[in-house]
């Protein structure tokens, strides 16, 4: 039973190494993520300082990329100095519901996830947490969008969206590159 064991593991071994090979060498579509859809949030892509509490000292920096052929927009949070939340997001179109769906994770052990897009002049992302009593729905507002700035706010509502409470505001300002 075991005389043949370098055999099946060699064996083993090529079968894994030209599958790996085949299906690498596969002809994809290098644009995946083409038309109108994708590109809605490309106003959030830079580099960006943030200012929030009313103050016009820098709290933080945003970096916001596009990966993956264009279709994931990837976001790098640090708080600077006495702020020291740090964290990431992707956000991906998906187009099987028409929405644009976000998963936050940051280095408190948040996890968020999250679905919305474009509403008028604004970008909303929503989520509800808990249940029964419990419900709250969280949601974040991207607004005054301007080529060199714009504001988002994180608020949340526990009566089911019907009134908002603020909970969060950042300005962000564009780094030149």
């Amino acid at each position: 039973m075991f005389r043949n064991r370098p055999t099946n593991f060699i064996l083993t071994f090529l079968i894994t190494i030209s599958f790996t090979v085949a299906t690498h060498s596969l002809p994809m579509k290098e644009q995946p993520c083409i038309g109108p859809e994708y590109s809605q949030m490309d106003f959030w892509i830079g580099t960006w300082e943030l200012r929030w509490g009313g103050s016009d000292k820098v709290r933080g920096r945003n970096i916001v990329s596009k990966k993956l052929n264009e279709c994931v927009v990837e976001e790098n949070f640090t708080g600077l100095e006495q702020h020291p939340l740090k964290g990431q997001s992707v956000s991906v179109y998906d187009k099987t519901i028409g929405m644009w769906r976000q998963t936050w994770v940051d280095n408190t052990g948040s996890y968020l996830d999250f679905t919305g897009g474009p509403v008028d002049e604004i970008f909303i992302f929503s989520r509800t947490s808990g249940s029964g009593d419990k419900r709250v729905e969280q949601r974040m507002t991207f607004y005054n969008i301007q080529e060199n700035s714009l504001d988002w706010d994180w608020e949340i509502s526990n009566d089911g969206g019907l009134t908002w409470k603020l909970k969060w505001r950042i300005h962000y300002t564009r780094v030149e590159e």
